[in-house]
């Protein structure tokens, strides 16, 4: 499938920032209910790219995910979920919709009606940064973001709750063992929706929902 002209257009803006889509049967790490939900515990190693929800010693999910880069890091540190939005959108990046199109473009430069980039699955953790469904890609991308893949991002967002403690660190413990054995996707190179659709209300509509062992 060839991408269209529009997306062309941005790949760094779009693919290095939030890019995301519903449509994935390849990637699906198994996510379990918290017995205790107030001893959940979100790690995150940046070095490694991956996130570990712990309840104590027990995991209940564990994934591969996609991190700020060099040049605009994800925070690091003792943090929390400060608020959760299931339907976000950006504020940033997104479409600018026009008579006859829909194109790409940054929040102050639209010229158009304004509609952020879909950033689903919403979990802040500081001002600005937060988990949303998007590309995994094995490099970091994001603008400090931290992806999740569309099969894992609603289970994540149900198991935590508004102040799950977030420790974002360059390793963690389980790097050398749940991390070492937990695949990573191969379909963030896939192309997006098309933009009428990526812009419309019923984008929401279609995301997987959580499903919990």
């Amino acid at each position: 499938m060839k991408r269209s002209l529009a997306l062309i257009t941005l790949p760094l803006l779009l693919l290095g920032g939030c890019a995301t889509s519903p449509f994935h049967t390849t990637y699906d790490q198994p996510a379990y209910k918290p017995k205790y939900p107030s001893k959940v515990v979100v790690k995150v190693s940046l070095d490694k790219q991956m996130v570990y929800v712990m309840e104590g010693n027990r995991p209940l999910l564990v994934t591969a995910a996609c991190v700020g880069m060099p040049s605009k890091p994800t925070p690091k540190g003792n943090l929390c979920v400060t608020r959760k939005e299931r339907n976000k959108r950006s504020g940033s990046y997104g479409f600018a919709v026009l008579k006859d199109a829909i194109l790409p473009c940054e929040a102050g430069s639209c010229k158009g009606r304004y509609v952020g980039y879909p950033m689903p699955y919403w979990v802040e953790f500081a001002p600005g940064y937060g988990f949303h469904q998007g590309w995994v890609w094995p490099s970091p991308k994001t603008h400090g973001c931290i992806r999740l893949h569309a099969n894992d991002a609603g289970d994540f967002f149900e198991i935590v709750k508004v102040g799950t403690p977030v420790k974002i660190a360059s390793s963690q413990p389980e790097d050398a063992t749940l991390g070492a054995k937990t695949p990573r996707p191969q379909d963030y190179n896939d192309p997006d929706l098309p933009n009428g659709e990526m812009t419309s209300p019923s984008y929401f509509q279609r995301i997987k929902a959580a499903v919990l062992q």
